[in-house]
């Protein structure tokens, strides 16, 4: 028992848990790592990094530490007392824990001098010297000087209330230290009891109202203060209000009424809504915003992928978030310097507009979801757009915008590298056959499931172990699932299936002779019938390469005729996009084929394919100039009888197992089985 707890101490200390059971919050995570990275400096020293060119200070998490940057932006490490302790001259480190004094004076210890000042002209000093328990978010001198003029103006020219009231709403009436700061919580504040927003990100960043805490958890004897970078002020709207309320938000209010969201924009919760402004719908065609305006399900896509689905301050976005929205997708939130940027681009033109449900920042380029856009829209923004441009040639292009339910099979532009194929009525028949009717998802796709064309055409499904395939083609990216249309991007054009096995043999001159020897061997019924088989199929050239001695017995010889077809037949559907390096299928005559797949080029038996993907009702047909030998009939390896794959398995383990050389007790066993073997 006691070196299981020697065992465990270790790793809880790692996940930051008490032998209390206590999990220590973000911010204390945080705290503590900066303490590690500083304890050579001395006591309570912690480790602090500062975005170079700014005042901007943080403490250092594992993954910054080790990069060095904050938002793309190089970080000076320095290395300072940690809360609640000073440096004692001559002693290493800050080993001094800081005299707990009052409130007032608290604010000058850590720096908030204006905040100090203001609170004595305001005559909140009385309250904060005298007995009680606060908590202030104090803010630092830079957030005071910060303030628009006419704002600072309106505060100390009128001291006794509007001063007093906005310093009063950065307190609390009782002390709440950063692990009582519970994320999407709210407290009420010391002005008319009106709510605080607090987030608590895994970062480890605080916020109150978007407003960071810099310095945290510094006690006095009558409470505890937080500097933050902002002055903060109170707000009474709902994110549903600030839209009725911003000029420049206008269409978006429209569009919100339009979609029926205006309930959710006013009910409780803690989200974040990335608002268009008017310039963002501007931006986007006409056509395509009075589509989507038209249509309430495109619309309502639209506007919930701009809400996210926890409150997001710009503040605590130091690194890469996936965020999902209420529409179900996820946004890449980030930073760029100063910047906040949405899938790597900076379009957030103004941040953290505080809401009682959240917070806003407004967008100048609106965000169209997939599920909004049309098929067109959607393949614009793929690797297809040359196949695109086939469909649109062949006047296509009403079955891609409209409100058709299909699924396109677009081949990538890799597939076109070489030549893109001329429209004619052929060209434009096959193109027919790559719009599926119905909107399918790959996921929701099944072995041997039957698909309908637009060209009437069915196409068969089939799923591999590392592959979905439908025919010959096979889905090289994941599907984008728009407002009526479904797009599967795929690894080339599509060969629908013509006939059985038997008739597309037949009809090309290159299998003449494998026609007459499957005709001889009694086979052409079976590969006419409904069925899965992968025919690797001799050309006459692969015949003609035969020795004529070894030929003429080969096609006299009815048994061993059929042993060689078979050998060249698998009882399963394998296109060529699906072989990974290697696919071992079993023949109708028991041996092993290897099929491979190296540098595109794919062989079976190490024999290089002629031809791949030659597609029948029945199964698939792979073109090679090579008679295939089935281990047994190789001629190097023939004896007077065929040999018995299970004796040769058993004679190798018996000759190799050093149990059986040198345990007496099992030596008869292996050679009883032998024996055995021999006489069945």
């Amino acid at each position: 028992m006691h070196h299981a707890v020697l065992l465990l101490l270790p790793m809880a200390l790692a996940l930051g848990v008490t032998l209390s059971g206590a999990a220590k919050s973000p911010y204390q995570l945080v705290l503590q790592h900066s303490r590690l990275r500083g304890r050579q400096h001395g006591p309570n020293v912690c480790a602090v990094q500062k975005l170079a060119g700014t005042n901007r200070k943080y403490f250092t998490n594992c993954k910054q530490w080790y990069q060095r940057k904050i938002c793309g932006k190089s970080t000076i490490i320095s290395y300072e007392c940690c809360p609640g302790y000073e440096k004692v001259p001559v002693e290493k480190g800050c080993p001094a824990a800081l005299p707990l004094s009052n409130l007032y004076e608290t604010l000058g210890i850590v720096g908030a001098t204006t905040t100090q000042l203001y609170s004595a002209s305001s005559n909140l000093s009385a309250e904060i010297k005298g007995p009680g328990s606060f908590t202030i978010f104090a803010p630092n001198n830079e957030a005071w000087a910060s303030l628009p003029a006419e704002m600072l103006d309106s505060l100390v020219s009128n001291v006794n209330i509007e001063l007093l009231n906005a310093l009063r709403y950065h307190m609390v009436n009782r002390r709440v230290l950063t692990d009582d700061l519970k994320h999407g919580s709210s407290l009420p504040s010391m002005y008319q009891k009106l709510n605080l927003q607090i987030h608590h990100y895994p970062n480890g960043i605080v916020t109150v109202n978007c407003a960071r805490l810099l310095k945290a958890d510094h006690h006095a004897t009558n409470g505890v203060v937080h500097v933050i970078d902002k002055v903060i002020a109170p707000t009474t709207n709902n994110i549903q209000q600030v839209i009725e309320i911003e000029e420049s938000l206008e269409t978006l209010r429209a569009a919100v009424a339009a979609s029926g969201l205006n309930n959710l924009l006013e009910s409780d919760g803690q989200f974040t809504l990335l608002a268009p402004t008017n310039e963002a719908f501007e931006k986007i065609p006409q056509e395509t915003l009075n589509r989507i305006l038209g249509d309430p399900e495109a619309l309502k896509d639209l506007l919930s992928h701009h809400i996210l689905k926890s409150a997001m301050c710009a503040e605590a976005i130091i690194a890469g978030l996936s965020m999902e929205t209420l529409e179900g997708t996820t946004l890449e939130v980030g930073c760029a310097g100063e910047e906040l940027t949405l899938n790597g681009r900076p379009i957030i033109a103004n941040k953290d507009v505080i809401a009682t449900n959240g917070v806003i920042h407004f967008v100048n380029e609106l965000l169209i979801p997939d599920s909004a856009k049309t098929l067109f829209e959607l393949a614009k923004e793929s690797d297809v757009s040359a196949s695109i441009d086939l469909f649109r040639q062949a006047g296509l292009s009403s079955h891609l915008t409209g409100s058709e339910q299909v699924t396109l099979l677009a081949p990538i532009n890799s597939v076109f590298k070489d030549r893109t194929p001329s429209v004619d009525s052929n060209m434009r028949t096959l193109l027919l056959d790559h719009i599926v009717k119905g909107q399918l998802s790959s996921k929701n796709l099944y072995h041997r499931q039957i698909l309908e064309t637009l060209g009437g055409k069915e196409l068969r499904v089939f799923e591999y172990r590392n592959n979905l395939c439908i025919e010959n083609i096979c889905i090289a990216a994941h599907d984008k699932r728009g407002r009526f249309g479904t797009l599967f991007a795929v690894d080339r054009m599509l060969t629908p299936p013509v006939g059985t096995v038997m008739d597309v043999l037949k009809s090309d001159n290159r299998f003449s002779t494998l026609v007459a020897a499957i005709q001889s061997a009694g086979l052409m019924e079976m590969l006419n019938r409904p069925g899965s088989f992968t025919v690797v199929a001799p050309t006459n050239e692969a015949f003609r390469a035969m020795p004529q001695g070894e030929l003429n017995k080969l096609m006299g010889n009815s048994k061993e005729l059929v042993n060689i077809l078979k050998y060249h037949i698998a009882d399963v559907i394998l296109v060529s996009g699906a072989v990974g390096t290697v696919v071992r299928l079993k023949s109708l005559q028991g041996d092993k084929l290897e099929v491979g797949s190296k540098n595109n080029l794919i062989s079976v038996n190490k024999e290089p394919v002629a031809e791949t993907d030659i597609m029948a009702t029945n199964g698939v047909i792979y073109a090679i100039n090579t008679v295939l030998q089935p281990p047994a009939f190789r001629p190097q390896e023939r004896g007077d009888e065929p040999a018995d794959p299970a004796l040769e398995i058993f004679k190798q383990a018996s000759a190799e197992s050093k149990v059986s050389q040198r345990s007496y007790k099992l030596a008869p066993v292996y050679g009883r089985l032998l024996a055995r073997m021999r006489q069945s």
